[in-house]
């Protein structure tokens, strides 16, 4: 795992200086060793931070120039199966000469032999690359198929600009750094900003699965000059073709091969040349990883978690059960508020721009605590996105088969009674009758969602925070993003399908993978998803609906599996979100600095928000009406990044 970065451009003068600036701001993704390549030709620097997991040696050093001259290759990331296509090369060619046994050189021969896409096509793993071809004068930026790593792109002042974390292009001289309202927008909608865009005009997040070549000899001015990346591998192929390919072997025969599968990735993954754990959270899918690793160990792995004073938070205690049945070496620290909260002021410098998902503060916690003892932890994160996990796929489902037959005006007057009642009327009728804090807030919620127009519609509202943020955000307005231009005309045979695909192109790449890189490679530590291997994600989609949900039960076919390995009892349990209590910390703890942030002078001088419906939401949740800590959340989360550009 490693850090990337480079330019090329017009602005080539002093270009060590730069790219030595660049690269410090991030060392932590590669604090083992850095490396420089510049081309005076054309004008092209790349640069390298290496964190060393594989091939620890100096044959392992980036920039690697490819045997013939041809190539320059800058990488982060793993390909599992690189000593296979090794072995493959080997045998179609005896005119490799190999100096190490790192994936990278492996890379830079197989491109050699086969090609860019092909090589790429055959590749297993995570990775961000950057290749520079001499011959034809051109980078190709790459980006793996599920978007583990990440890879910032864009034009500022005719320079053309990437790397693996904004903050590294903001030390280049050209960079200009506008803000983008209209992500902002996204970000109060989504708590993250989706796929292509970034906080800033004209700089994008490469999209998962794709290829961008441009051509150093050009002058770029503008980010739309460099045209669009090319598709190597396509999620939505892969679930629209399932359609006409759906698995019909039968149940005992799909566990044993998603057992094999999971097994295989578990494997390939488990492969370093440095001391390697897992995150174990005691739910399903991390139970399932930890569970393959330690059947293929003749040593007790390492396996961590983390635990929280406040009840219903708290996981840890579930985590070392499954961890004394396996028998593993069990790490756990268990953490205060107060700790959790020393995490907020690095938010946003772990970040680098504005994201809201309040599991980003566990998620640093539990990779500081485990890179005190391993370099690589393997996690289960993508199983609720492929296997039907979510608890809101259910009952959707249920609430839109449902509502679909009933005319739109009879359901907006349904909404309008709905909403007619405050929420804390709703809380005073109902306190007596449901255990559930705070009804009313669900059931305006659920007043939003049941006026969708159609089930895309039903998705939107399920998933927004604020629902209308271009009329929270001042100079804003409505974009559409990859997830409303997927969902058109999508039909993958159910509504639960439809929301685990959309969710697996935006919410799993942009807020569950961005959450645990940035805060793991804050620490240096490097994290791997067997999960996220394309054979197992190829698999999923290929499942019947009734193999993920069945009898109201989520996650059926990865709950056979793990029977081979744990007792039921350890896991049957109601699921629990990895959060911390933001909203009492608002009201507490976080209050004066929320006060601050949130005052309503600072924010009409900032001139990006409108103050009345932010200062509205926070004052009812101080008073205790209505609970807004995801909306407030959102706001704080900008703020906060906005304090420290400064």
């Amino acid at each position: 795992m490693c850090g990337i970065l480079g330019f090329f451009g017009e602005c080539s003068f002093g270009h060590q200086e730069i790219i030595l600036k660049m690269m410090d701001t991030i060392r932590h993704r590669g604090p083992d060793d850095e490396g420089i390549w510049y081309n005076s030709e054309a004008n092209v620097v790349l640069g390298h931070r290496r964190l060393s997991v594989v091939d620890l040696s100096v044959n392992g050093h980036q920039p690697m120039v490819s045997s013939s001259k041809r190539y320059v290759i800058v990488f982060n990331g793993e390909i599992y199966n690189h000593l296979s296509l090794r072995a493959t090369l080997i045998k179609s060619s005896s005119h490799v000469f190999w100096r190490g046994h790192s994936d990278t050189e492996t890379l830079l021969a197989c491109i050699e032999a086969w090609g860019v896409e092909k090589t790429i096509k055959k590749c297993s793993g995570m990775f961000a690359i950057a290749l520079f071809d001499k011959k034809e004068q051109s980078i190709y930026l790459i980006r793996d198929r599920m978007g583990e790593k990440p890879l910032y792109y864009g034009v500022q002042n005719g320079v053309f600009l990437f790397g693996s974390e904004l903050k590294a292009l903001k030390k280049h001289p050209a960079f200009i750094g506008e803000i983008d309202r209209n992500s902002l927008a996204l970000q109060l909608r989504y708590n993250y900003i989706p796929t292509p865009y970034s906080i800033y005009k004209d700089i994008r997040k490469l999209t998962p699965g794709t290829i961008l070549k441009v051509n150093v000899g050009n002058k770029y001015a503008n980010i739309e000059a460099t045209g669009k990346p090319s598709s190597y591998w396509s999620l939505k192929e892969i679930a629209v073709n399932a359609k006409s390919n759906i698995y019909t072997g039968k149940d005992s025969q799909a566990i044993n091969d998603l057992d094999k599968l999971i097994s295989q990735s578990v494997k390939g993954q488990m492969e370093a040349d440095v001391p390697l754990g897992a995150f174990l959270s005691g739910g399903i899918d991390s139970s399932l990883i930890v569970s393959l690793m330690q059947s293929q160990s003749f040593s007790p792995i390492d396996t961590f978690s983390i635990g929280f004073e406040e009840e219903g938070y708290n996981e840890a205690v579930y985590a070392k059960q499954i961890a004394q049945h396996l028998g593993t070496k069990h790490s756990e620290l268990y953490v205060s508020s107060e700790d959790a909260m020393n995490v907020i002021p690095k938010l946003s410098c772990l970040y680098d721009e504005p994201f809201s998902d309040s599991s980003q503060i566990p998620t640093y916690l539990l990779s500081s605590m485990t890179k005190k003892s391993v370099t690589v932890s393997l996690s289960g994160d993508a199983g609720d996105e492929l296997f039907g996990g979510y608890n809101r796929y259910m009952w959707s489902s249920k609430i839109w088969n449902k509502l679909k037959y009933m005319p739109l005006p009879i359901r907006k007057f349904i909404k309008w009674g709905m909403t007619s009642v405050k929420p804390r009327v709703w809380n005073k009728i109902l306190c007596q009758i449901v255990s559930m804090p705070l009804p009313g807030d669900k059931i305006h919620k659920l007043a939003n969602v049941i006026s969708a127009n159609s089930v895309e519609d039903f998705y939107f509202l399920l998933i927004s925070h604020w629902h209308n943020s271009e009329n929270v955000v001042i100079g804003s307005e409505y974009i559409d993003t990859p997830v409303v231009n997927h969902s058109n005309g999508l039909n993958l045979g159910s509504v639960e399908q439809n929301m685990m695909y959309l969710d697996s192109i935006s919410y799993l790449p942009d807020d569950i993978l961005t959450k645990v890189d940035r805060a793991a490679m804050g620490v240096s530590l490097e994290t791997r998803i067997p999960f996220l291997d394309h054979n197992v994600v190829e698999f999923a989609y290929r499942l019947p609906l009734s193999m993920k949900i069945r009898n109201g039960e989520c996650k059926w076919i990865l709950k056979q599996v793990l029977d081979n390995y744990i007792p039921r009892e350890l896991i049957e349990r109601p699921k629990m979100g990895f959060g911390v209590p933001i909203d009492s910390w608002l009201r507490g703890p976080l209050r004066d600095w929320a006060e601050s942030l949130l005052d309503e002078s600072r924010l009409m001088k900032e001139g990006y928000f409108y103050s009345e419906p932010i200062r509205k939401k926070w004052n009812e949740h101080l008073s205790g009406r209505r609970n807004w800590q995801y909306e407030l959340w959102d706001v704080l989360m900008f703020q906060s990044w906005l304090e420290n550009q400064q």
